[in-house]
């Protein structure tokens, strides 16, 4: 049973820096990892990283909402950008990291699979659907972009307590 005083959260900065260390394809390729702030944050990182061919980035912000029920939650998600630079105007180079993104992306997501149960134990609920979009050609030229979002749900406790608030 959850303790009812703790709320709960997932470090998904962590588990996606770990699995972009780890994975022999995205080391091999060239893949760091970064924190950015939305998609303007992953634009500036493009921009300012000019010795990152290749990066996958974990966004802090994080939409989501409380629902309050008999097991009140936050869900929050994650949006994970991924991006690769390629030869501008090329675009069989651009179609080759956009499947190379897509193939890190099915890795991720099996290690996420394999790993969903011992996440859970940590009362945290992974959504089973996860979105994969591509980004269109011209959000930078000469960088292939595609992100996914996961949306996960925490316990968060909703007692009230008197002793929080000024009478």
């Amino acid at each position: 049973m959850a303790n009812i005083d703790k709320n709960y959260n997932w470090d998904a900065t962590s588990y996606f820096r770990r699995l972009v260390e780890t994975n022999v394809l995205a080391q091999q390729k060239g893949y760091r990892f970064a924190q950015v702030s939305g998609l303007a944050g992953l634009e500036e990182y493009i921009e300012q990283a000019q010795t990152a061919t290749a990066a996958v980035c974990l966004s802090d912000i994080s939409p989501g909402y409380t629902e309050m029920n008999n097991t009140p939650h936050t869900r929050r998600v994650k949006t994970v950008f991924m991006m690769k630079r390629h030869a501008l105007n090329d675009m069989k180079a651009r179609q080759a990291c956009i499947d190379e993104m897509r193939e890190i992306f099915r890795q991720m997501m099996s290690v996420l699979f394999k790993e969903r149960t011992r996440i859970q134990e940590g009362f945290i609920y992974l959504d089973p659907r996860v979105s994969f979009q591509e980004i269109e050609q011209y959000f930078a030229m000469g960088t292939a972009c595609a992100y996914f979002q996961i949306g996960f749900d925490v316990y968060t406790n909703l007692v009230y307590r008197p002793e929080e608030w000024l009478s």
